[in-house]
């Protein structure tokens, strides 16, 4: 009987094989594949994946992180309203220490609180909840950080009316189809021969979704598992597509990823949210990436109800490389500030901050990246 390490071995043989006779039929040095998924880069890096690799191909880590691009204007915000009488501000653990853009302190949530701002973290959106029921005579301000994945968890709270009024919700919610879309379309310098679709984002928004990636821009693409061997099989799904001139789509991850998604989160999304045109972090503004709440619940939204406007500062510090490793144009090891003014104890950037930031999950696998990414 096969163990997956045996099957991933003979996979990588035969990525091996199908390697070589793509860049010998088409003359090319190299096959860029790119996840989209900062769970997948775990998996790539942690399981040393790379090093399975033949040296022509590469893979590259795309925009997966949704608190490395969340907009330092937000967190300036919520610093703000920390030190506010009768506000408490709630986060995720992932976004605690993101920075803001003001190259002053306090710098971000975890510097506020240690200020003395009043700042909880929490595990979940109903935590969140269970905060403000608890101290209703207090204003609570939740930072809605998130791709597709994370955002029934206030939809749907907020169409079945379980939410008291007394919490607010700053969207920092980014939709994925829309980014891809602009890297592929902004970025031709980064030639992408295969894509890896997130696939957590693809059990809500369905396979489908990728469809265009195919039709449209000829580039062959897999929602993929997170299991290394998930991993493995999508790398060979693209090369045998490339080998057979096909490019199309392809759901590898059929045990939890349907075609059409999950239509009851979905239409609690299309209820509670309206798209619009939004910023991401040192990136710009991508069409049609962000969500606000819909007329109907704009009363819980914290920047309406503030009479805040979307404002696009300059959230880059000075030597972070983030915005060029969320592209995929930089690995974390180009940066000068890469695990020198910049650790994931004392993150500098961004990209450092997350468990899902490339920055930090190559922080955090420097012995299995050594020989294996440094190629």
């Amino acid at each position: 009987m096969y163990r997956s390490r045996d099957i991933a071995v003979q996979l990588s043989e035969r990525i091996k094989e199908l390697s070589k006779k793509i860049l010998a039929e088409t003359g090319r040095d190299e096959l860029n594949i790119m996840n989209f998924c900062g769970t997948h880069e775990w998996t790539i890096t942690h399981y040393g994946l790379r090093s399975l690799m033949p040296p022509s191909v590469n893979l590259v880590a795309g925009p997966g992180c949704p608190v490395c691009i969340t907009p330092g204007y937000y967190i300036d915000i919520l610093i703000d309203a920390s030190f506010e009488r009768n506000t408490i501000v709630i986060t995720y653990g992932d976004a605690f220490k993101l920075p803001g853009s003001r190259n002053k302190h306090p710098r971000s949530l975890f510097h506020a609180k240690a200020n003395g701002g009043n700042v909880k973290v929490v595990y979940s959106f109903q935590d969140a909840v269970k905060e403000a029921v608890r101290e209703p005579g207090k204003k609570h301000v939740f930072l809605a950080v998130g791709f597709e994945t994370t955002m029934p968890a206030t939809a749907i709270p907020l169409v079945s009316g379980k939410i008291p009024r007394n919490l607010y919700i700053l969207s920092a919610y980014r939709l994925t189809p829309p980014i891809m879309r602009f890297l592929l379309e902004k970025h031709p310098e980064i030639r992408l021969d295969g894509i890896i679709a997130p696939g957590h984002v693809s059990a809500v928004i369905g396979a489908n979704s990728w469809r265009f990636v195919a039709e449209e821009y000829g580039i062959p693409i897999v929602v993929s598992g997170f299991e290394p061997l998930d991993v493995v099989l999508s790398i060979y799904m693209i090369l045998k597509s490339i080998e057979e001139g096909r490019p199309r789509l392809m759901n590898e991850y059929t045990r939890v990823v349907n075609p059409d998604g999950n239509t009851y989160a979905l239409k609690a999304i299309s209820e509670a949210y309206t798209v619009k045109d939004s910023y991401w972090r040192g990136i710009g503004s991508v069409p049609l990436s962000g969500a606000v709440h819909s007329p109907r619940y704009s009363n819980y939204d914290y920047l309406e109800s503030m009479g805040f406007k979307e404002t696009i500062t300059d959230d880059k510090h000075p030597g972070c490389i983030c915005d060029k490793v969320v592209l995929g144009l930089a690995k974390p090891t180009q940066c000068p500030l890469f695990m020198k003014a910049c650790t994931p104890n004392n993150p500098y950037g961004p990209c450092m901050v997350s468990s899902e930031g490339t920055c930090r999950i190559w922080a955090e696998n420097m012995p299995v990246l050594h020989g294996a990414v440094l190629k």
